[in-house]
């Protein structure tokens, strides 16, 4: 049996030698979308919000 990935890449943009790289990450398990920033040795994530301040989530079927 494959184990499924835990997060799944759902959106990139950019390059880390272009001002950062940007991500969206799905966590597979609970829904929750995380937005990824790196560039170099930075970096940083949390958790995606909407225009209310909540937590993004993605409905897995």
């Amino acid at each position: 049996m494959v184990a499924k990935e835990r997060f799944e890449i759902v959106y990139k943009d950019g390059s880390e030698r272009q001002g950062g790289a940007r991500q969206i990450l799905l966590d597979t398990k609970t829904g929750v979308n995380y937005l990824v920033w790196s560039s170099g040795y930075a970096g940083g994530i949390t958790p995606l919000l909407d225009s209310e301040g909540k937590v993004v989530i993605t409905k897995q079927s």
